[in-house]
């Protein structure tokens, strides 16, 4: 099972903002390969689909991004997810980057 989660902020005043290109990842993913519809689920909304050779979810947690990790977990525990035998990938704006100068 491969966990894909967006991260970013909800709400339509946060549509497009750079702090939510985790989000715009993922609906890019689940767009490109036809995964739809969408349901509200795991605090968020996600949506399940088969892309060889695993089964996938895609997962959009509709809390702020500091309070993200109640959906993930909620999401892990439900698909029973463990290291090793699963894939967990989260996409967020912002990265630790060596510092320059």
């Amino acid at each position: 099972m491969l966990l894909l989660v967006g991260l970013g902020n909800p709400g339509a005043n946060h549509v497009g903002n750079r702090h939510n290109i985790g989000f715009m990842v993922v609906q890019a993913i689940a767009k490109r390969h036809d995964i739809a519809p969408w349901r509200r689920r795991f605090q968020g909304v996600a949506v399940e689909a088969r892309l060889d050779p695993s089964a996938c979810c895609c997962c959009l947690p509709g809390t702020y991004m500091n309070e993200s990790g109640r959906a993930v977990a909620e999401a892990t525990r439900f698909y029973k997810l463990t290291l090793g035998r699963s894939w967990c990938s989260m996409m967020r704006s912002t990265s630790r980057l060596p510092r320059c100068g």
